[in-house]
């Protein structure tokens, strides 16, 4: 037998690229599906959510001013830096949601799948909702996605990390930044999830994740002012709405919780939560003559 004590790890927030634990100094215990203690998960405050909006409006110029092509490659080295810790993952989400290795694993390589499927997109969606439109003129007339900027992300409180990640990548894919919520029963995967955030070049701010109560913390992000947009994926009804009359304040983008968040979240996700984030510009500019013959282009 060791005489050597276990060393128990002490879960924090992960705002503006840091690992902070809340202002309040407050925790809560999380369980496993049968009840045993996992660990202690912070439990955010109004000021964590506040910190996070702002350090995620902080982020936001430069990441969405980043090249589609290298926000791509930021994703991709996510989906590098998840398959090198692919045990711990699989261990932490058989607890979360008391599956068995096998299935854990499952959850955790479409995890890692689904990074790498957004990657592939963030070159590859403007030319699918933008392009050039006819019009009865001497005009070019060009449309084109930009991101709608802050969102807040309740992450689904039932699959720990494979939902999580389909509801967080697809927004800062598009060029957005996200403030993100925990599952409230099962934090721990995602809290992780941002020591592979921090270390796979993905600037500080672009995705914030708290943990706690989801109303707690929900409430006041969807009332904020910076906040442009919000995915209610983790809510239950009643708060679903609440928080939508919230958001209206200041005209947030609202994505309601969609049939496919009750479903299974290894289906190809489709392009909807991408376009759910993005506004459309649209560009006018005359055309000229060239040359004698009065050619235009």
């Amino acid at each position: 037998m060791s005489d050597r004590l276990s060393v128990f790890k002490t879960y924090k927030l992960y705002v503006g690229g840091k690992f902070p634990r809340s202002e309040s100094g407050r925790v809560y215990e999380v369980t496993d599906a049968k009840g045993k203690w996992l660990a202690n998960a912070p439990l955010s405050s109004r000021k964590d959510a506040r910190d996070a909006v702002v350090a995620a409006r902080k982020a936001f110029g430069a990441w969405s001013g980043a090249t589609a092509y290298n926000r791509g490659q930021i994703l991709y080295r996510i989906a590098e830096m998840l398959e090198g810790r692919r045990d711990q993952y699989v261990a932490e989400v058989a607890d979360a949601e008391g599956l068995s290795k096998s299935k854990a694993a499952a959850q955790v390589d479409a995890a890692i799948d689904r990074w790498v499927w957004y990657a592939g997109w963030t070159d590859k969606i403007a030319q699918v909702v933008g392009g050039g439109n006819p019009v009865a003129g001497p005009f070019f007339n060009l449309s084109s996605p930009e991101p709608t900027g802050v969102v807040a992300v309740l992450a689904p409180q039932e699959s720990s990390l494979l939902g999580l990640v389909s509801v967080v990548a697809p927004v800062i894919a598009t060029g957005n930044t996200a403030v993100v919520i925990a599952s409230e029963k099962s934090p721990l995967p995602v809290l992780s999830l941002g020591e592979v955030l921090a270390t796979s070049d993905l600037p500080g701010g672009v995705v914030n994740v708290l943990s706690g109560r989801t109303a707690e913390i929900a409430t006041p992000l969807a009332a904020h002012q910076d906040v442009n947009a919000i995915d209610l994926t983790g809510a239950d009804e009643t708060l679903a709405k609440e928080l939508e009359i919230a958001a209206a304040d200041n005209l947030k983008r609202v994505l309601r919780p969609q049939p496919v968040d009750d479903a299974d979240w290894s289906a190809t996700p489709g392009i909807d939560r991408m376009t759910a984030f993005l506004e459309t510009k649209t560009v006018w500019h005359p055309t000229g003559a060239l040359g004698a013959s009065g050619s235009s282009y």
